[in-house]
């Protein structure tokens, strides 16, 4: 079937009728609904941007429409919506030097001196390494950037956004020393002198020494980053943490249709933010939702900032970092309780999820239906489990525990590791959840989330039987995942994340069926066409 429908080859039958009652029907489809009670139709009718009819082949018979499209056999689904993606920084990280997947320090270096070649950037900017990946698993050092680029400004971001990696340069310019102390952050030394390793908020000081982007590449980043969304099948993006100009340049945007993708946005925790849009309330367009706020709990597992109960296994010394400190995240519980936003938390240690759902508990007493979301959920105790419910819902990443599983035991140990990546536990406590890649920090294409979350391998297929399998999701509680309890997690479950009337016709349309096809053939699967608004906003054309 690959070779035989692209979209342009679709059958299209013109209805001499002038008398249109709608704008085109597809037919003879494997039509996941994902309604209340799943059901599979094999016809749909679309008009003025919404899903008129859902049925079988008889609904061709009761329309009039200009198109007709026999899919042949193939199926469509609900758009798919990433729950937790960093899509502004997906198209603002296009321009830098993508160092996912590095297998060692020289082949970091390499990498750089292809793009410079071609580039010749006064700041070199990269993004995705993963000491985790190389034969010493350890923090490289700012002697090899300033051996391989001497005097340039370098500064690559870790491939979990919580660590950078910077040249001499940028140490003098951002006036880094070994007294630099950072609240949430740590300043790495090594024989007494920093590095060149920035973890979490340390971080932060490195870009201050950036211009800020001009609205011209910023526009440009968003529109690449809908590019590289739409070819993957998603129609939905929740960017978990946003500033008041970008959330306002993609409401600029998506006025004048120059930006046609779905965002959730969740405001970025600081005071100019929640100054603003606390007092501004919910905001609701089309295409926009404001009602949530990100906050960070702790850093992350590889690069050892997750805050955890008992000491890290590889690192004796070290339980990692509270970003925000419990105090602060109880007082910001209450508060956004009080003014009806949404609060979705960063939570990736033991520790830090244990904090986060106490002071959800608390400050939700009175609360009937907050929804509010834990970001990760990544290590969670068997204790702290039974916290989750129908107010709190886990938002996860499948391919965080494929691609961790290498090294996970080793941070966590044997016993503790039992506790990480508890999918399908977390889902018998609350209910429902939510899916997402965190892109760019993983692949955008939503099928990664699929995979693994229901064969728990990664791309290679390993390991063969699965890690940790008692963990695996269903395809059916996977496909939920990515549509309609992703759309229920931004209260919006009534517009969207099934294929019923009424609801925005956001489809997908595949080359295979992935509820049915091998395991081992889902990642083959490609999207033929995506429609936002009954409109085909990508299309395969090979």
């Amino acid at each position: 079937m690959k070779k035989i429908f692209p979209l342009l080859l679709l059958t299209i039958f013109l209805v001499s009728c002038n008398n249109y009652n709608a704008d085109f029907i597809i037919h003879n489809a494997k039509i996941y609904t994902v309604n209340e009670n799943f059901d599979v139709a094999s016809a749909v009718v679309v008009k003025e941007g919404k899903i008129i009819a859902v049925g079988q082949e008889d609904l061709v018979g009761q329309f009039n429409a200009p198109a007709v499209l026999d899919l042949k056999g193939l199926p469509v689904y609900p758009g798919f919506i990433d729950a937790h993606c960093h899509f502004y920084q997906l198209g603002m990280t296009q321009e830098q030097v993508d160092l996912r997947g590095s297998k060692s320090l020289e082949e970091l270096v390499t990498r750089i001196k292809e793009h410079q070649a071609e580039v010749n950037d006064d700041v070199i900017l990269g993004r995705g390494w993963d000491q985790n990946l190389w034969e010493e698993k350890v923090f490289p050092t700012k002697e090899v950037l300033d051996k391989a680029f001497p005097g340039k400004l370098v500064i690559l971001e870790r491939v979990d956004g919580h660590a950078a990696y910077v040249s001499s340069a940028v140490l003098e310019k951002a006036n880094i020393s070994a007294e630099t102390k950072v609240e949430g952050g740590e300043v790495i030394l090594v024989d007494g002198v920093p590095s060149g390793v920035l973890i979490d908020k340390a971080s932060d000081l490195a870009y201050t020494i950036l211009p800020e982007p001009s609205t011209d590449k910023k526009i440009r980043g968003l529109k690449k980053a809908e590019e590289l969304s739409f070819k993957y099948g998603l129609t939905t993006v929740d960017d978990a943490g946003l500033n008041r100009d970008v959330l306002e340049l993609i409401d600029s945007l998506h006025k004048t249709e120059d930006l046609k993708i779905r965002v959730y946005g969740m405001i970025s925790n600081n005071e100019e933010n929640l100054a603003y849009y606390l007092d501004k309330g919910i905001t609701q367009t089309d295409k926009l939702t404001i009602r949530s706020v990100k906050v960070y709990a702790d850093g992350a597992l590889g690069s050892r900032g997750a805050a955890l109960k008992k000491p890290y296994s590889d690192a004796k010394n070290s339980t990692g970092l509270f970003l925000t400190t419990p105090e602060e995240i109880e007082r910001l519980a209450y508060l956004l309780a009080e003014k009806g936003f949404q609060m979705n938390t960063h939570a990736i240690g033991d520790a830090a999820n244990q904090v986060v759902l106490d002071a959800y508990e608390k400050a939700l007493a009175i609360s009937p239906d907050p929804r509010w979301r834990v970001e990760h959920a990544q290590v969670v105790e068997k204790q702290d489990l039974e916290k989750f419910g129908p107010k709190v819902i886990p938002s996860v990443q499948p391919t965080h525990a494929t691609s961790d599983m290498e090294w996970a035991d080793e941070r966590l140990g044997e016993e503790r590791v039992q506790t990480a990546y508890t999918f399908k536990e977390l889902l018998d406590w609350s209910g429902k959840i939510a899916l997402g890649t965190d892109f760019p920090v993983e692949k955008v294409n939503p099928l990664y989330t699929f995979y693994s979350a229901v064969a728990r391998r990664d791309s290679e297929g390993k390991p063969l039987g699965g890690y940790q399998m008692e963990n695996a999701l269903t395809r059916s509680e996977a496909l939920k995942g990515m549509t309609l309890w992703a759309a229920h997690a931004n209260f919006e479950e009534q517009q969207k994340g099934s294929i019923e009337v009424g609801k925005v016709a956001d489809l997908i349309l595949l080359t295979e069926d992935i509820m049915t096809i091998n395991e081992s053939a889902i990642l083959s699967a490609e999207v033929l066409a995506t429609i936002v608004d009954g409109d085909i906003v990508y299309q395969r054309k090979k």
